[in-house]
């Protein structure tokens, strides 16, 4: 496998490994628990994923040939009026998800090295995904946190539970080795 093989499939895996996490935390909460928020100032889960749709769908929509930043986005606006309903907060959420994968889709030999612009900025391929990687990954974290915050004792762990790594790692390695 080529770096670019071996680039995109990594990618595609992190990209499903954050999606995931995020899906695992709406399984946890209530439909009400979207809009919870630490403080005022707090965004909400529904905000977070508001505004990960908005760039999601303004960075991959025709990600080879037009700037990232498109024009009829409104960024400050995905910070308003969250969405009214879980079950409209997940179509998104999966229509944001769905556009970023069609994109890497769309990567192969004949474009990897073409160079692409996001704020009029200059990126190559790997620069650019590297960017929205590290992006989703940081909000999908906050997703979880508030997530965790809801849920209390009652949150159900997407890695390894305190107390397990012992346990875990036997299971991986054959022994109990850290």
């Amino acid at each position: 496998m080529d770096f670019q093989e071996n680039y995109l499939s990594n990618v595609r895996f992190e990209f499903q490994r954050y999606k995931s996490m995020g899906d695992q935390t709406f399984a946890q909460i209530l439909d009400t628990d979207i809009h919870w928020k630490y403080s005022d100032s707090d965004n909400s889960i529904a905000i977070i994923v508001k505004h990960m749709v908005g760039n999601m769908l303004s960075r991959w929509t025709n990600f080879l040939t037009e700037d990232g930043e498109k024009i009829w986005r409104e960024r400050d606006l995905e910070f308003e009026n969250p969405y009214s309903e879980k079950a409209e907060m997940l179509v998104a959420w999966e229509k944001g998800w769905q556009c970023l994968f069609d994109a890497l889709d769309s990567i192969n030999s004949s474009n990897f090295e073409n160079k692409i612009k996001i704020r009029n900025e200059e990126h190559s391929i790997v620069e650019a995904i590297n960017r929205q990687l590290a992006h989703y990954a940081s909000h999908v974290g906050q997703i979880v946190f508030i997530g965790r915050m809801i849920k209390g004792s009652d949150w159900t762990s997407l890695s390894i539970p305190k107390g397990e790594s012992k346990a875990f790692n036997k299971k991986m390695f054959g022994t109990g080795k850290a």
